[in-house]
């Protein structure tokens, strides 16, 4: 068993419950990197949406881990991929509902990275993905679903809080719970409980 404490190079309340579920002693220090600059260039170099995570999730757990010297930092990072298209975290309700209607009826991939550091460098990370279909459903029934979200977890958790609320929105679910919610925790724990 991992006993040490982690770096958490992130204010995402999602994942500090999957550690705290999973007995993972941590800290947190947000990276508060500018994600959306990052996208916009790697999307520019026609990255892939899981070369996009998986570098904004060791960017993240880096900047932290330079600071940090010998302490393990996690990253972590979730994209959505609509056809090709990456979806961001939604900056007002409007943005939401445009969000909500893009996805409607259709099936996208949610894809999560994680990456530990040490001393500045990534020693692991690990992408999984899982695959998301909407029901179709009307722009009211979408406006109402938005109005029983607040804003805390309409810009903290992207648009749907699969959790909560959100699992309303989905006819079909195929992947890993925890990775949905953007840590797949197992492949975490069998890294920390290896690591010497």
């Amino acid at each position: 068993m991992f006993d040490k404490t982690i770096i958490l190079a992130s204010k995402s309340g999602v994942r500090k419950k999957i550690l705290e579920k999973s007995k993972i002693k941590y800290t947190i220090e947000p990276s508060n990197i500018d994600e959306e600059i990052i996208k916009k260039s790697l999307f520019k170099e026609n990255s892939s949406p899981e070369i996009i995570s998986k570098n904004l999730a060791e960017l993240k757990a880096n900047k932290i881990s330079q600071k940090r010297q010998g302490k393990l930092v996690l990253g972590a990072d979730s994209v959505i991929d609509l056809k090709g298209k990456i979806i961001s975290k939604p900056s007002d309700r409007l943005e939401a509902l445009k969000i909500l209607e893009d996805l409607n009826g259709q099936t996208h991939q949610l894809i999560s990275s994680v990456c530990i550091s040490l001393n500045g460098s990534m020693i692991w990370n690990y992408t999984d993905k899982a695959s998301l279909t909407m029901k179709k459903m009307k722009n009211e029934e979408l406006k109402n679903y938005l109005s029983k979200i607040s804003d805390e977890k309409l810009y903290s958790y992207n648009v749907y809080q699969i959790e909560g609320e959100g699992k309303s929105l989905f006819s079909k679910i195929e992947g890993n719970e925890d990775t949905i919610m953007g840590l797949p925790i197992k492949k975490i724990k069998e890294y920390l409980n290896n690591y010497k």
